[in-house]
């Protein structure tokens, strides 16, 4: 691995992590990371809930649930050395039926299994305890859940990555990688061909992951789907009505995680996301629609299946998509004391949900390698929280079995 040349494709959180990360395992090592935009953490990095997941939902013995746990620990553990906020709010899981108290166990027993520390259950007498003004019939309360700038992350690791002599290359967008004689040569949209050829290259390539996996010769699924969320802001004089994050249970049929209250870094509280197709995969605001993301999910078997299975869901968030009240309504049923606040749009989440052939969302991380290539396929939440933790799976584990 000395003075091998690596590039990395894709400056969110997790391409710049993992470019320290081989940083500092290999210091003589020359790596160099390509973002199309004109700074860092452009797109899911800085449009997200920041939420330190501490790993309640993940499926035992899978890469997220591994990967979040590990990465929690070290997302702390990297803001406290650089002195970046980091606020362990906690988190209250909500159960408001019998139905959903049900689920709520089955979520209490993945995170004993996944090794959550201190969570507990709390009955419908408790949970005032915790959360003055939520109601609910029983709880999952995870105090160590915590929120962070992801944002301010990134751009902390892009400056680590100049201090290791690492190179940043912004605003040239790559469209495909060619491997010959175990080179790997960068190639741009404007046809040209990056000077230097690589030794070992990695994609992180977020909401454009697949195009650009498949361009370099990786198979075609799964394929990005992308779904957006709305957050609202609600109005200062509200934001002390909930103290940290208050979660619904999650919906098997419909694999999101609900509309939910949200304490942000920077104190206010935000209510979000539903989740609705998005008519672009970088569409923040919701009138930039791009025909070719359109037509990629339009002629997509998979979307259409999907689709299929999930109209009831479909037509539930659409409701809170077409109007502002529904979508205050639906966090209301926890917060009953903030039926009628008023709330401000903040921006918009878009999720790079990677989907089969066959319909069913792909729900674990997916991380391939290909040659001298590794591709990260599938990093939606918990992506953010695990990305360091990604960054020691990809530099010690994928790319070291070559």
């Amino acid at each position: 691995m000395l003075n091998k040349h690596y590039a990395i494709i894709g400056g969110g959180i997790n391409g710049l992590a993992v470019a320290r990360q081989l940083l500092l395992d290999y210091p003589d090592a020359r790596v160099t990371v390509f973002e199309k935009e004109t700074d860092v953490a452009m797109h899911q990095s800085s449009h997200n809930s920041g939420v330190v997941h501490a790993g309640l939902y993940y499926e035992p013995g899978g890469l997220k649930a591994r990967l979040c746990r590990r990465g929690a620990t070290l997302v702390q553990q990297y803001c406290t050395e650089n002195q970046i906020p980091y606020d362990e709010c906690g988190k209250v899981v909500v159960a408001l039926t019998k139905d959903e108290e049900g689920r709520l166990d089955a979520i209490y027993k993945k995170s004993m299994a996944n090794q959550v520390p201190d969570v507990r259950i709390l009955q419908a007498g408790e949970i005032q305890d915790v959360e003055p003004n939520c109601i609910g019939t029983k709880a999952l309360y995870s105090p160590r859940t915590a929120i962070v700038s992801y944002g301010a992350i990134a751009k902390k690791i892009a400056e680590e990555i100049k201090q290791k002599n690492g190179t940043l290359v912004l605003g040239r967008k790559v469209i495909n990688l060619t491997e010959k004689n175990n080179k790997v040569s960068v190639h741009f949209d404007d046809h040209e061909v990056y000077p230097t050829q690589f030794d070992y290259v990695v994609t992180c390539a977020g909401l454009q992951s697949d195009r650009l996996a498949s361009n370099s010769g990786d198979i075609a699924t799964p394929k990005i789907v992308p779904f957006f969320g709305q957050y609202y802001v609600i109005d200062e004089q509200f934001k002390n009505h909930v103290k940290g994050l208050i979660y619904p249970v999650p919906d098997p049929k419909y694999p999101f995680l609900g509309v939910h209250f949200t304490k942000r870094i920077d104190g206010q509280m935000t209510i979000g996301p539903n989740a609705f197709i998005s008519f672009g995969r970088e569409n923040y605001t919701g009138n930039k629609f791009n025909l070719t993301d359109i037509y990629d999910f339009l002629t997509y078997k998979g979307f259409w299946k999907f689709s299929s299975k999930n109209m009831p869901a479909a037509v539930r968030e659409l409701r809170t998509v077409l109007s502002q009240t529904n979508f205050v309504a639906e966090a209301a049923k926890y917060v009953p004391s903030l039926a009628d606040v008023s709330v401000e749009p903040a921006t918009r989440g878009i999720r790079a949900q990677a989907m089969e052939a066959d319909g069913s969302l792909v729900d674990d991380f997916v991380i391939r390698k290909q040659g001298n290539i590794t591709h990260i396929r599938n990093a939606p939440s918990p992506g953010a929280t695990s990305s360091l933790a990604i960054a020691e799976y990809i530099v010690r584990e994928v790319m070291s079995h070559h």
